[in-house]
Parts: C-alpha cells; sequence; structure tokens
C-alpha cells in the first residue's frame, strides 16, 4: 500500500484498520508527508512505530502500531516514483484535507494557482517531472507504473468531499487534459480505479501533555503519537482491482453506494464542527468539548441538526442514534479538539457541509436559521471574531467579508458558488444573525 498524506488522521483510522486485519502482515504501508517533512524523519527514526492513544470518557488506551513500513517526505520523488513501480502494489490512498483538491467553488480544478500552474507547466514538459499538487503526485505515479506495464490499482480518497472518489478522479484527470499529454490519461485509464469513502474517527493534534502522557504510560519517547477517540467509522464502495486488506475484518463497511452515510456524517457531525468552531469561537469557547457544554452552542447545534436530518435518507432511528452517539463524542472533554484547527479552510468545507441543506430547505420555502447561523458566523469569523483566520482562500474572502454586512453577505454567498446569492430574503437573514453574533 502506499499513502499520501502522512498525518494523524490517516495514522488513526486507514493505518489503524489495516494495523488490525488478520492479514495485515501481507500488507506494508509506505508513507509520504503533506505538510510535515519533518514527521518522516521522526517516524523513521521509529522504525515506523508510534503510540495510539485512545481517549475514553473514563480512560486512556495505549496501542503501539506498526503497519508503516516506509515513511518518506513529499518532495522524494525518486521514492514516490519508484513505489508506484512495484508489482506488489494494490492500493494508493490519501488524506489531504478538502484544501489539497485545488477546486474552484464550481468544482474544477483550480487552473489559476500557482501550484497547479507550475505542475502543468512541469508535466507538459516532462510527464516524470516531480509535482507539487496531490492531482500532479498520482499523474506521476501513474504514469511511472504504466510504463513499467503493470496493471490496474485502486485509488482511495480518504478525505470529507461528497463522492470523493469521483472528485479525485474528476481532479486528476482535468489535470492530465491541461498538460496536453495524451499518454497521462491513458495511463489513468490504464492503471487506475477511483473508490468513494466515508471515514469518521476525531483526531485532534497532538499536543505537549499528549507527548508526556505517552512517555509516562509507556516508558518511551514517542516523537509521534497519535491520540484518537474510540469511535471509528469507514464505509467504502469501490472496485481494488489488485486485491486489499480485509478491512471488513476491522469494522469497515463495504456498500454499493456511500451517499446516505456520506450525508450523515458531512452534514451532522463536520457541519456540527463548523457551527461550533465559529459560533462557539465567538462566544469564547476553544474546544469542541467546551462548546458543547455551553447551553447556547448546544441549543444551536439541535437547530442545526433538525434542519439537516430532514433531508437524510438513512432510518430515522439510525439518525437519532447517530446525533446521541455525536453529543457524547463532542463532550468528551479527554479529546482537546480545537476550535482553531477545525475552522481552519472554511471556504473549502462550508461548500459540502452546509449549502446542500439550505439549498433544500430553501427550496421547501424555509429560511433555516440552523444553516444561515453558520453562514452569519463565518463571516463574522472573516471580519476578525473568534479564532483567527487560517484559510487557502484568504486573500479573497477575508475582504469579500468586510464593510457593510449586506454587501459582505452577497459577495460570501457568491463566492462559495450559492446560486440564489442575491436572494433577499437569505441575505437579510443571515445580516440579522451576523449583527447579532459581532456583537456578543
Amino acid at each position: 500500500m502506499l499513502h499520501l498524506g502522512l498525518g494523524n488522521f490517516f495514522r488513526a483510522h486507514q493505518a489503524w484498520y489495516t494495523a488490525r486485519a488478520s492479514d495485515a502482515g501481507q500488507w506494508g504501508i509506505a508513507a509520504f508527508t503533506g505538510r510535515r517533512p519533518c514527521l518522516a524523519d521522526a517516524l523513521s527514526a521509529q522504525d515506523g512505530l508510534y503510540t495510539l492513544l485512545t481517549r475514553g470518557s473514563d480512560r486512556d488506551r495505549f496501542d503501539t502500531l506498526a503497519g508503516l513500513s516506509a515513511t518518506h517526505a513529499g518532495h522524494d520523488h525518486r521514492a514516490w516514483t519508484d513505489h508506484w513501480r512495484l508489482p506488489g502494489l494494490a492500493v494508493v490512498t490519501l488524506t489531504v484535507t478538502e484544501a489539497g483538491y485545488l477546486r474552484r467553488p464550481d468544482g474544477g480544478l483550480d487552473t489559476g494557482a500557482d501550484t497547479v500552474r507550475a505542475d502543468i507547466a512541469a508535466l507538459r514538459a516532462d510527464p516524470t517531472a516531480p509535482a507539487v499538487t496531490a492531482a500532479g503526485k498520482l499523474l506521476t505515479g501513474l504514469a511511472a507504473r504504466d510504463r513499467r506495464g503493470l496493471g490496474r490499482i485502486a485509488v482511495v480518497s480518504c478525505d470529507n468531499l461528497p463522492d470523493n472518489g469521483t472528485v479525485l478522479e474528476n481532479t486528476v484527470r482535468e489535470l492530465a487534459r491541461h498538460t496536453g499529454r495524451p499518454e497521462l490519461t491513458a495511463a489513468i485509464d490504464g492503471c487506475a480505479t477511483f473508490a468513494t469513502t466515508v471515514v469518521d474517527r476525531i483526531t485532534p493534534r497532538t499536543t505537549d501533555e499528549d507527548l508526556a502522557a505517552v512517555a509516562a504510560a509507556t516508558g518511551l519517547a514517542d516523537a509521534a503519537p497519535v491520540v484518537t477517540e474510540p469511535f471509528s467509522e469507514w464505509v467504502i464502495s469501490g472496485e481494488f482491482p489488485a486485491g486489499r486488506p480485509r478491512w471488513e475484518e476491522t469494522g469497515a463497511r463495504f456498500v454499493a453506494d456511500v451517499t446516505p452515510y456520506e450525508q450523515r456524517k458531512l452534514w451532522l457531525l463536520n457541519g456540527a464542527h463548523s457551527l461550533l468552531a465559529y459560533a462557539g469561537g465567538i462566544r469564547g469557547r476553544t474546544t469542541v468539548a467546551d462548546a458543547v457544554a455551553d447551553p447556547v452552542c448546544r441549543a444551536w447545534l439541535a437547530e442545526w441538526w433538525a434542519e439537516a436530518s430532514r433531508h437524510l435518507t438513512l432510518p430515522h432511528e439510525e439518525s437519532a442514534a447517530y446525533r446521541t452517539a455525536l453529543l457524547d463524542r463532542f463532550a468528551n472533554p479527554r479529546i482537546r479538539h480545537a476550535l482553531a484547527q477545525i475552522a481552519a479552510d472554511g471556504s473549502q468545507k462550508l461548500p459540502v457541509r452546509i449549502l446542500p441543506v439550505l439549498r433544500r430547505e430553501r427550496a421547501a420555502g424555509r429560511v433555516p436559521q440552523g444553516a444561515v447561523r453558520v453562514l452569519a458566523a463565518w463571516i463574522c469569523h472573516l471580519r476578525g471574531s473568534g479564532v483567527p483566520v487560517t484559510d487557502t482562500d484568504a486573500a479573497r474572502i477575508v475582504p469579500l467579508a468586510q464593510g457593510p454586512l449586506p454587501a459582505a453577505v452577497r459577495g460570501i454567498l457568491a463566492f462559495l458558488g450559492f446560486e440564489h446569492a442575491a436572494d433577499r430574503t437569505l441575505v437579510d437573514a443571515v445580516r440579522d444573525q451576523a449583527e447579532a453574533l459581532c456583537a456578543q
């Protein structure tokens, strides 16, 4: 197996599922970093071993995971293409966050981004050249595999995007077309299938206190432990032509269509996270547990969930049980999931977490106060309230959010790709909520 995005979530989720499979011994994982090249060195020095600290509401569990057979810095192009040339490679997974797909609000590849332009130029000149973007790296890997005459493998997106397998495939194919190299499109056709997944496990950033807790409990100076919650879910749909680990033995669910599970997770969990991050941050809360303990935030959460749940297709009892479990997960004080971490890249997250519900509610003639509140809180966040702004599109969205609120609301809705940005009723509702929130 090969993985792009050597972060905490991958090591708490896909690597954890693989390590617990009965055939784990047959499935080493070579992982490449995304934003933190130093993590590869830290894990390499530990022979790929790391501690998974699972924090329940009343106790800790410490497990040593050993599934990483190699770790590399993301810029190690030679190691990257060498792994793609291995006949035994069967699965490539990636966790690069929503922003890592570099898409415009309309879903197309952002060819105006500097890194995308650089990859197009480099791959147009030489399809084996080092690439910067995730899509570019996949293209170079597929080209290397195709040149060896090797067969198809599964490429598996594990990021919080609707229909993420199709999104990834379209992004890679669009980049290939822009290079003007037909052999790159042929490499996609001949060497890849794209699986769609839903992933769920709250995994906050590791703190110095976590490092100390691992050292005290295990006697080991682990430089790269991961903290996570007991709950985990993985729903998968797709073809694995070269085989895969027996993930179903460790709780993964294989289905024909992930959409019902995808909507439940994106709207109820991720949408709630965005609400708490922006609105809770404005109220001075710093973690999810802090925010959900606030009666005001909790009432806002219930309002949002009621709106979103109206449009879920899973049985009502199943969705209700999921919401009950979410409250317990959010309230776990031993998982310090920082609102500032969740708030990052709202420009990429809100279109898939909030706007689908907003569209459905407006189509039914309703003004959904829960969805409106998230947008209003995000605008206040961009105007300087609550947690600091960290967003790949900050240069565009922060100026849009300034000035008179009605114009700011229209500008932000248009940026997000909401087709009814001039909807006077909606604009007024968001403005009113923003005025109330920004005044806190």
